[in-house]
């Protein structure tokens, strides 16, 4: 798809990679990038380009990589490619004029969910929730319509038509699991704070310059047919009758280097009863082709094209949006599941603690009948099994529901009820081998973010945008000076009038016949090639704006713009360096709490075991027992917690990375189409070790 200008910007990537070893800065080889966009750039223009000024404050940046251009999305998910159009005059011409269908959306859950339930539960692995969310979640289903829209914005452009633009972001409107990335709100072309504008609407300039010749062939055509009756006003203006057919056809079409072409050919039968007319029919005939060339403002190929090249890049930071709105997803879904498995966890914990605490109450009711235990022991027991009650059905409640966020975040329809009240099994857990990663440096982590990172792709493409922009609306600033030329030719004939009045004869008589000549319409046809009748000329306009302040402001205002977006990349580089630093340091820091609070959890566990032997030696009091079993609850809750954020954290640093989809093995083009043929494999996982099904049910009050 859009093979031959793809290849144009990967080997200008290419070049910028090159450039990148010679310079420590990333603007350095945005500009170099931005050079070569179009091909035929004048040289001594190169020089005027405002990223060939030296950037003393970019130059004692860090080197860093140029980001990783994310593959053109080949796959679709709609059968048409919507950067070509529906029909061509040689194939089909009545295609075009039709309005094209595109297919309603599908709101089904994907098979997969379907054979993943087992006696009326669903036992859900990490690997098969990401699958799922690829093929059903409709933060995906939504952006993937963006990827078609980009294309109808470059067939748009192909005609020289102003594009729309292509509103592409990251959606996060599933429920739960907040996926933290970059925050855009100081990204170019976004308004944080108070702004002002036409109806509160800010336009960036982005498209500014001479709009480009319209490059779709217009032909047009006028058929009239008109019977009009004139009074007497004198002698020589007697009462006439005249019928007039009219026949007339234009054609215009712009192309790609300024030029414009309009051609009008014009014909017409006249009959009429008046004697001042030799012929009656007569008929008339003229054509006239006028080719316009911009010679200033407008002129050239690469300033006609310039949509074109915007379109491009449109589709290619639309493409990477669809990138990163993968990783954020899949992150979304994982950060969903280990809240999950945190609260399944969380709710077999509640049952061990009201297990241990109601045998400790029948215990010590065995002791009071017997007489050795105080009444007061009985009803501290009491109390700690009513509370362990409350405790498992909040927990329960809290299962239910992270269970219903993760189904929506993995299903589309939720109205199936065999669906809505299945409990979900989580069947993985996460474990604490250190990532690969983890053995590498933070530099070396930095830089591999620096190469993966989508929204930097974003960045400097949108640069490449704004080099574009910056020469439209440098180009914009000459006057309009048009060279033009012409050739035309006309003809008449038709057959001799029977009203024809001789009025040189005395005394003014009919014309005899064949006083004049017949001349048929091939004839009259012959007449506009055969240079009998010529109508030829050339000629120049121009136009010079004396102030010329509305396009000064543009030009202004679009390097103003590409100004900031040098510092918005910059910004994004420091960003992402703090970011893959701060989540290393934080992995380690997880680790340590979960086998901090691992070690707790047995030793709370012992020191209850040992004084619950100590209270059947009788060298205890219930007291003591229960204060260890609440210590044991509070180190089993630290444990679930820890297991939680350790979870959450190892996951996000591949987002940080933006390698998930790498380590992951998701293929891109599955996600495009929503039919994922095999699931995802996501490392650092073990089977959990207990996977029965916690009751949704509360416990009984008894």
């Amino acid at each position: 798809m859009h093979s031959f200008d793809f290849r144009v910007f990967e080997q200008q990537d290419v070049d910028v990679r090159q450039r990148r070893k010679k310079s420590g800065s990333p603007l350095r080889a945005i500009a170099a990038a931005a050079l070569m966009l179009a091909t035929g750039v004048p040289s001594g223009y190169a020089q005027e380009t405002p990223t060939t000024t030296t950037n003393k404050a970019a130059s004692a940046l860090p080197s860093a990589p140029v980001p990783t251009p994310t593959e053109p999305l080949s796959m679709r998910q709609s059968a048409r490619d919507f950067s070509k159009p529906a029909g061509h005059l040689l194939g089909d011409p009545i295609n075009m004029y039709r309005p094209t269908a595109v297919a309603k959306a599908d709101f089904n859950n994907s098979v997969r969910l379907q054979e993943l339930f087992k006696d009326g539960k669903i036992y859900l692995s990490l690997s098969d929730a990401i699958a799922l969310a690829l093929e059903n979640n409709y933060d995906i289903a939504i952006n993937r319509y963006y990827l078609d829209i980009a294309d109808t914005d470059l067939l748009r452009a192909k005609s020289g038509a102003e594009l729309r633009g292509v509103s592409a972001t990251v959606l996060q409107n599933t429920l739960g699991g907040t996926s933290q990335t970059l925050s855009q709100s100081g990204a170019p072309g976004t308004v944080s704070g108070a702004a002002t504008g036409s109806a509160g609407i800010v336009v960036s300039t982005d498209g500014a310059g001479p709009t480009p010749e319209n490059r779709d062939p217009v032909v047009g055509g006028t058929v009239q047919f008109e019977r009009s009756e004139s009074p007497q006003t004198s002698i020589f203006s007697p009462r006439a009758f005249t019928n007039t057919d009219e026949y007339n056809f234009t054609y215009n079409q712009g192309f790609v280097t300024g030029t414009a072409l309009q051609v009008g050919w014009n014909n017409s039968r006249v009959t009429t009863n008046s004697f001042f007319s030799y012929y009656s029919p007569q008929l008339e005939s003229s054509f006239r082709a006028t080719v316009t060339q911009h010679l200033l403002q407008g002129a050239g190929i690469w300033v006609n094209k310039r949509f074109i090249y915007e379109a491009i890049l449109d589709r290619r930071i639309t493409d990477s949006t669809f990138r990163q709105q993968i990783l954020s997803t899949v992150n979304q879904v994982e950060n969903i599941y280990w809240v999950v498995v945190s609260a399944y966890e969380d709710v077999q914990a509640k049952e061990r603690a009201l297990e241990q605490s109601t045998k400790l109450d029948s215990d010590t009711r065995k002791q009071l009948e017997i007489g050795t235990m105080a009444p007061l022991d009985v009803v501290n027991a009491d109390s700690t099994v009513a509370t362990d009650k409350q405790a498992l059905i909040s927990s329960q409640s809290n299962l239910n529901y992270q269970q219903l966020t993760l189904k929506q975040a993995i299903a589309r329809n939720l109205n199936d009820p065999a669906f809505v009240n299945a409990p979900i099994i989580p069947t993985d857990r996460v474990n604490l081998d250190p990532l690969p990663e983890e053995k590498q440096t933070p530099e070396e982590l930095v830089q591999e973010a620096f190469t993966n990172r989508p929204e930097l792709e974003q960045a400097v493409l949108s640069i490449k945008k704004d080099e574009i922009t910056l020469r439209g609306a440098r180009n914009a600033l000459l006057p309009t000076f048009d060279a033009y030329g012409f050739y035309g030719a006309s003809a008449a004939g038709g057959t001799q009038s029977p009203s024809c009045l001789n009025i040189f004869a005395t005394p003014p008589a009919a014309c005899a016949p064949d006083t004049v000549p017949t001349i048929g319409e091939g004839a009259v046809l012959n007449g506009l090639v055969n240079s009998t009748s010529p109508d030829k000329g050339i000629g120049f306009t121009l136009n010079i704006p004396l102030r010329n302040r509305a396009v000064q402001a543009d030009q202004a205002r679009s390097l103003i713009e590409y100004r900031q977006a040098e510092m918005h990349l910059e910004q994004l580089y420091t960003q992402i360096h703090m970011q893959v630093v701060a989540q290393i340091y934080a992995l380690a820091n997880d680790r340590a709490q979960v086998q901090a609070s691992i070690a707790a959890e047995d030793y709370a566990r012992q020191s209850l075991d040992a004084e619950q032997k100590k209270l059947r030696l009788g060298a205890s009091i219930t007291a003591n027992v229960l204060l260890q079993q609440r210590n044991l609850a509070v180190a089993e809750n630290a444990r679930i917690t820890a297991n939680l954020t350790y979870a959450k954290d190892r996951a996000f640093l591949y987002q940080v990375l933006a390698s998930t989809l790498q380590h992951y093995g998701i293929n891109m083009n599955d996600a495009v189409t929503g039919k994922v043929g095999t699931a995802p494999l996501v490392p650092g996982l073990q089977p959990a070790s207990n996977t029965t099904v916690a009751p949704t049910t509360p416990p009984s009050s008894n």
